[in-house]
């Protein structure tokens, strides 16, 4: 698993942008080729995949991820939907109103989410409710996110907001994240944090606040069953449960009112 936007960065307003968003058919081809060759799954980060624009969505860019089968096959994808202020909303076409889809590949079921997407449980919810166990978050979150007024209240802010909302999904829903974020020079923008994260335990494994690197995590499903039978979150989405209507976008009248 790679970071969000890993093959270009996000520079919508450089001239040369605009050209290397159009060879994303080959950049997925040749992640394709990989897989087969290593015989391993692949979720190539995010790429910025070119659009034809219409009167009703004239944006140009849309901003994927894919999950590629140890076979070389696209088992899905996942459009963006909650895009960073106006950085993004500028260029990029949201994935709204498309559900998000549940995955069967062979780590089992899977679901796909983008960067800013983890801030709205909502779609961790969808997600939970259609049976995914593993949610798969590539990601460029920079220090700059949490605003000049916010990192004066804490230099750390972005640190602690990742690490404390990736636990928090992980009980929440009885699920595993893999979240995979950019690194760089220490003391620079990128935040890092990469994570393998599970109820219980939190991160499995956990890279550093910007360097540069690479991590593998051995995940023993069990403690999912073990959390979910102790908190029972995905009994509670089963039909007849208080909160069954995550299903179908249908919540109750109760919950909807709170969220």
């Amino acid at each position: 698993m790679l970071p969000e936007f890993h093959l270009t960065n996000w520079l919508p307003s450089d001239p040369h942008f605009a050209a290397a968003c159009a060879d994303w058919e080959m950049y997925l081809e040749r992640y394709k080729s990989l897989a087969r060759e290593l015989s391993i799954c692949i979720v190539p980060g995010s790429i910025v995949r070119t659009r034809t624009p219409t009167a009703a969505s004239p944006y140009q860019l849309d901003n994927v991820t894919y999950f590629i089968s140890s076979d070389g096959s696209v088992l899905g994808s996942y459009v963006k939907k909650n895009l960073w202020g106006p950085t993004e909303r500028e260029f990029l076409a949201s994935g709204h109103p498309t559900p998000n889809q549940v995955l069967d590949t062979p780590i089992g079921k899977v679901g796909l989410l983008i960067c800013w997407d983890l801030a709205f449980p909502e779609a961790w919810r969808e997600l939970v409710a259609g049976g995914a166990k593993t949610i798969i978050i590539p990601t460029l979150w920079t220090r700059s996110g949490a605003s000049e007024r916010g990192r004066a209240w804490n230099p750390s802010a972005p640190a602690l907001f990742l690490d404390s909302v990736l636990t928090a999904r992980t009980y929440e829903n009885t699920c595993a994240v893999v979240f995979a974020n950019a690194g760089g020079k220490p003391g620079g923008n990128y935040v890092g944090l990469s994570q393998v994260t599970v109820p219980y335990v939190g991160p499995l494994c956990r890279l550093g606040s910007a360097a540069e690197g690479m991590a593998v995590a051995e995940l023993d499903m069990q403690i999912l069953e073990d959390a979910e039978q102790n908190y029972a979150i995905r009994t509670d989405l089963e039909p007849g449960g208080p909160l069954e209507g995550y299903r179908n976008n249908t919540l109750p009248g109760h919950l909807r009112q709170k969220l």
